[in-house]
């Protein structure tokens, strides 16, 4: 699994939409509506856990939580400029 740890971007923040009654990631370009997993995914993004760490802190939480999944919404949210990839200097 890769040795990398997320990073919301600058201008970015987690919060809760109370109209909408949902988790959102707020940036500059727009706002993004999550889930409550999507939403725990991000929380964890603080530039120190890596992506196995994340899965791991939700597989306490959340049953059924794959590691592919979570890659796949971390690297959507990198590509999508709300995530930086802050490197571990570890493989992967």
């Amino acid at each position: 699994m890769s040795a990398w740890a997320p990073l919301l971007r600058r201008g970015a923040r987690l919060g809760f939409d109370t109209v909408r009654r949902a988790p959102v990631v707020l940036f500059p370009e727009g706002v993004l509506v999550l889930n409550a997993t999507a939403a725990a995914v991000v929380g964890a993004c603080d530039g120190v856990a890596t992506v196995p760490d994340i899965v791991g802190g939700l597989a306490g939480r959340y049953a059924d939580v794959r590691d592919d999944d979570v890659l796949t919404l971390l690297r959507g949210l990198v590509a999508r400029g709300v995530l930086r990839p802050e490197e571990t200097g570890g493989t992967g």
